[in-house]
């Protein structure tokens, strides 16, 4: 378990996380906008119908025909505009994000089970992550002692002579 790979993988899910919003948004908006723009003709469109029924009903001219006509243009704008503002948004992009979004939510499950084996192995087996640390320590002072004792024991089998400073 490696915090910093924990921490790129968070980093990376942050990521992915903010451009999967940020492209939905994006797709949100322009279908928003659109929409907005489809219910202003579709207004304009029912006004140029009222206008042409009270043409049609003052006098009987190509006028009427002409607003009628511009009307039901008006109204085939905004369908059109309707349908576009209600596709699906680029798979591609969406596809990669949501891809990326997956490799790092697993690779942060990977992580986590490793630090859930290792606390459990801790906890189970506490002395196997203490025992690699303490032997060093533990050989060296064990070679340390032996070789006092024995310097000691060859000093006491083999006194120095009665002119020879001792140590």
């Amino acid at each position: 378990m490696d915090t910093e790979n924990v921490a790129k993988h968070l980093r990376l899910l942050w990521r992915t996380d903010r451009v999967i919003a940020d492209i939905r948004l994006r797709h949100l908006l322009v279908g928003l906008g659109l929409r907005a723009f489809a219910a202003l003709i579709a207004v304009f469109g029912l006004l140029m119908l009222e206008l042409a029924a009270y043409l049609a009903l003052v006098q009987v001219t190509s006028a009427v025909l002409a607003a009628a006509a511009l009307g039901g243009c008006n109204f085939v704008i905004a369908a059109v505009l309707l349908i576009l503002a209600s596709r699906a948004p680029s798979g591609r992009e969406i596809e990669l994000a949501n891809e990326i979004h997956s490799s790092s939510m697993d690779a942060l499950q990977l992580e986590a089970r490793s630090l859930q084996a290792d606390i459990s192995n801790i906890v189970n087996h506490p002395l196997n992550k203490l025992i690699p640390l303490l032997v060093v320590p533990l050989a060296t002072m064990v070679i340390r002692a032996l070789r006092a004792h024995a310097g000691s024991e060859n000093e006491t089998a083999n006194p120095p002579p009665d002119g020879a400073p001792t140590a």
